[in-house]
């Protein structure tokens, strides 16, 4: 295990609080892989630089962005024409330091493709109504469809994916259980950036969302060109 490093500026081991089961100390062991494309087999990908590491009672967190890579979800920014309507509502996204989400045109895009034009526009209603109350995450709530995972091309984006849009992955549940039974350990796909950590599907719904957001609250993983889209976590007896 002594080649598996903590990336620049994190930590292997972290603290997490809650039930006796989940609290304690836990490292997190941060795989390096090959970049992956549009149609790699993700069964094959963990099996690779994953299953050798692995012991018993581990979890393993994936990137969610490699798993709509994989599944193709993943398009060229040159291939994406934003229509008038997503070009008018990104004008009205706030706009992070930590990710494009829905920021460009060409995310609003793929957002109002993915949800369609009604579920959009109840999601903006419904933040508009609850705003002067200092609600947030109601758009995402109203309009689902993992959209909040979907993000576009940042400088610090490992290339080609740096001029890429991407959306969520599709049915992140079924595939954590797929690779489940390819690694007999329990998988969590997590989309994780230095503003927050969502659980996108767990391949056993006993682990809580909590633990997990926990566990990887300092993005273990990175958001640049760390290429670990992988994490053992384990914990510290």
């Amino acid at each position: 295990m002594k080649n598996l490093q903590p990336n620049k500026g994190k930590k292997l081991v972290i603290k997490v609080s809650g039930n006796r089961k989940w609290s304690g100390k836990w490292v997190r062991l941060p795989i390096k892989t090959h970049v992956i494309k549009k149609g790699d087999n993700l069964n094959e990908v963990v099996k690779k630089y994953a299953l050798r590491h692995l012991k018993k009672n581990d979890l393993l967190f994936v990137s969610e962005r490699i798993v709509a890579i994989a599944q193709g979800r993943a398009y060229p920014i040159k291939e994406i024409k934003p229509s008038f309507l997503a070009k008018f509502l990104v004008k009205f996204v706030h706009k992070s330091p930590y990710g494009i989400g829905l920021g460009s045109p060409w995310t609003m895009e793929l957002a109002i493709r993915e949800a369609g034009i009604l579920r959009i526009m109840a999601g903006i209603l419904a933040a508009a109504l609850t705003k002067p109350f200092g609600i947030k995450g109601i758009f995402y709530k109203v309009v689902e469809k993992n959209i909040n995972a979907i993000d576009g091309p940042c400088s610090y984006t490992l290339p080609p994916y740096n001029k890429y849009a991407k959306l969520g992955p599709a049915e992140p549940e079924k595939v954590a259980k797929k690779l489940k039974s390819t690694l007999n350990c329990e998988v969590i796909i997590i989309d994780a950036n230095d503003l927050g950590v969502a659980v996108l599907g767990k391949s056993n719904q006993d682990i809580p969302d909590n633990f997990c957001k926990e566990v990887f609250r300092d993005n273990p993983l990175g958001q640049s060109t760390e290429q670990t889209p992988l994490a053992i976590v384990r914990k510290v007896t």
